[in-house]
């Protein structure tokens, strides 16, 4: 049987047509494709990325573009190539499988699979050279030592299911003592000089530790402790006036390759931003900082700008323009000059930190802003001037791909970012990304993974995109009331418990439904990776959605969320770093959880305004009239007034009816 020609023209994903002129005979994992390995008799390299990747576009370049290298795969294998994000339960398999044998993984991942999809050897970037030996290697391999290929597939399987089962699968109810040793455990591996958490001895790459700072803002509103705060305060301003912060455009960076935050990887991600908005915008609702304002309100924008497409949201930008990273970012003296003259460009390179030397590559530096500029209309003008000189540049390329989960997490911080900020715009963003999502990626009553131009892929939603989805959905329902998002985040949550739940392990979760593309493991990874947990997620949705449904299935709610945190316990005592979203839920959920109807006769009502202002991360706000919701049911207005009813779990306090009694009850400051 011939193989292939290249096939990814006619993929969704903007990663495989970025491979579609490679002289590989790539193609899309597809039962087509495995049959041909079968039929062929040779082992599978399947190769791993996103379009953001910067390392993947370097080994497209020496490799894949390549013709002696093709010809290499062409006659010795079937290649496959996948977008991780297009299938992340692809990648969460085979990324273990690379952990399991080499004790790290990246992208891209390089993985060789027999013809029924065990791996037997696996690694990441691959220079030419030592491609083309590992290539020759493998195949030699293949063909005379073949009883030595299975024996290692079948070892490796059979760990990787080992590994699987043996993930925690209950603990102890969940105490305020735990989410406070998990907080103190936290805190003692700060970088308190720098800000964030060290990866490793040498202090670098850091990643934005988004879910630990949004647990660390909801421990000091819980208990009061000033320490959570500080390290919060620390970490989000040592990123925001670092380079991993776009001091022109606004929008973070996927990470730092140096431990202060001064040079960034420069893809800039979705996920990224939409967890950071979130962040920020709490720090700004909760303190007065300028610059946790200003942060906010630029990285939403950035989102909106840069990222908005037909109401949704795209995938990220690249690393890369025109071949070269981060080509569209970094300046030299000289260049300050020529876009501002002598004065304002001097002037900016000391602001700016921008020196002869450089903080990146041939000479060229990184914008940061270690303060604030003395001369704001000043700042203001360099700063036009020098984002219009960028744009003359090349830009990076955009990933046009929309992802459920991503989306989810936008539409919960921009809608948060909307009270935060006092901008009803980004409500009125975050709703119009819901429908548009729900519209597009819902088909036939189950969702899906991703979307490219309107036309929506035929990858499965995984956990993640029903969990996040839900609690974008049930946050706009909130902030609007219209109950056709409530209505909409309960289906999510049901088709969840109906086909993720571990049947034989209460609040386990899979990550793939159970009628998904049957994998050789079934992914279920409860620890946080770059974006929160399925199981984390899904363990928000359903304590927010126990205090909003009605009765009938709110219990279930309610109890599966008691379950599902029960289970992350040994997490949040062994691995609280890896737990940062798990350690913010919890946080809302030893609170009481919290919530808060307000009953009032209009939606612009000043008391509700208040609760949505001063309520602690994770609470539940709902407002209206008497008996317009679960919370308001038998709740009136007092004497004519708009009233507040806190609840505590299952415990009520008296109804107030001004902000400062609202404040009080709450135990924060108007």
């Amino acid at each position: 049987m011939s193989p292939a020609a290249n096939t990814l023209a006619r993929a969704t994903s903007p990663y495989l047509r970025q491979h579609a002129d490679n002289p590989v005979h790539w193609r899309e994992w597809t039962p087509e494709a495995l049959a041909e390995a079968v039929a062929r008799d040779l082992p599978i390299l399947l190769s791993i990325g996103y379009a953001a990747c910067h390392w993947c576009h370097v080994m497209a370049h020496e490799s894949f573009e390549d013709h002696q290298v093709a010809a290499a795969m062409n006659d010795g294998f079937v290649c496959i190539k996948v977008d991780r994000e297009e299938r992340p339960d692809l990648d969460a398999v085979y990324m273990n499988a690379t952990v399991a044998l080499t004790g790290q993984g990246g992208w891209p991942m390089t993985c060789f699979l027999t013809p029924d999809g065990k791996p037997f050897f696996c690694g990441t970037y691959y220079p030419k050279p030592t491609f083309l030996q590992l290539l020759a290697a493998v195949a030699d391999t293949w063909h005379n030592r073949r009883n030595e290929v299975e024996e290692a597939s079948d070892k490796i399987t059979d760990e990787l299911r080992s590994m699987a089962s043996g993930l925690p699968g209950g603990g102890p109810p969940l105490q305020p003592a735990l989410c406070d040793h998990a907080v103190a455990a936290v805190l003692q591996d700060e970088d308190v000089a720098r800000g964030g958490f060290a990866a490793n001895p040498a202090g670098a790459p850091k990643f934005p530790p988004s879910a630990l700072l949004e647990a660390l803002l909801r421990s000091h509103e819980r208990t009061g402790d000033i320490m959570p705060m500080e390290a919060v305060e620390r970490t989000c301003t040592a990123m925001a006036r670092g380079g991993i912060y776009d001091q022109l455009a606004g929008g973070f960076a996927r990470y730092s390759v140096d431990a202060s935050w001064v040079v960034p990887h420069f893809e800039k991600m979705l996920y990224d931003n939409a967890l950071l908005l979130r962040v920020y915008a709490h720090w700004a609702r909760r303190t007065a900082n300028p610059l946790a304002h200003k942060v906010a309100a630029e990285t939403a924008g950035f989102m909106l700008d840069e990222l908005g497409a037909d109401g949704m949201f795209t995938s990220s930008l690249d690393a890369d323009a025109d071949g070269v990273e981060g080509l569209t970012y970094v300046f030299t003296p000289a260049q300050l000059s020529e876009a501002l003259g002598g004065d304002d460009g001097r002037w900016a390179a000391e602001l700016f930190v921008v020196t002869a030397a450089g903080s990146f590559e041939h000479g060229t530096s990184v914008l940061q802003l270690p303060r604030d500029p003395d001369d704001a209309e000043r700042f203001a003008r360099v700063r036009s001037a020098l984002l219009a000189a960028r744009l003359t540049r090349p830009q990076p390329s955009r990933d046009d791909k929309v992802v459920t989960a991503w989306n989810g997490l936008a539409i919960t911080a921009l809608a948060e970012a909307g009270v935060a900020l006092d901008r009803p715009e980004l409500l009125d963003a975050a709703t119009k990304c819901a429908r548009a999502i729900w519209g597009l990626h819902l088909v036939d009553g189950r969702l899906r993974r991703a979307s490219l131009g309107g036309a929506v892929g035929y990858s499965a939603a995984i956990l993640e995109d029903h969990a996040a989805l839900a609690t974008g959905l049930l946050t706009v329902h909130q902030m609007t009331g219209e109950v056709e998002w409530l209505d909409a985040g309960m289906t999510l949550l049901d088709i969840a418990l109906a086909h993720f739940a571990d049947t034989d392990r209460p609040g386990r979760w899979f990550d793939t439904a159970d009628d998904a593309e049957v994998l050789m493991v079934r992914p279920a990874d409860p620890l946080d990776g770059a974006t929160p947990s399925g199981a984390s997620l899904i363990g928000e949705a359903l304590l927010i959605a126990a205090h909003l449904a009605p009765a009938e299935r709110a219990g279930r709610y309610a109890a599966t969320a008691e379950a599902t945190l029960a289970a992350a316990t040994p997490i949040l005592t062994r691995l609280p770093r890896s737990g940062g979203h798990w350690l913010a839920v919890a946080e809302a959920a030893v609170r009481g959880p919290l919530q808060i109807a307000v009953a009032c006769d209009s939606s612009d009502s000043e008391l509700l305004a208040a609760a949505r202002r001063l309520a602690p991360g994770g609470a539940v706000v709902v407002g209206g009239a008497v008996n317009s919701s679960e919370l308001l049911v038998d709740r009136d207005r007092v004497d004519g007034a708009d009233a507040a009813y806190v609840c505590r779990g299952r415990t009520c306090d008296l109804p107030v009816t001004t902000a400062s009694e609202l404040a009080a009850a709450l135990g924060t400051r108007v």
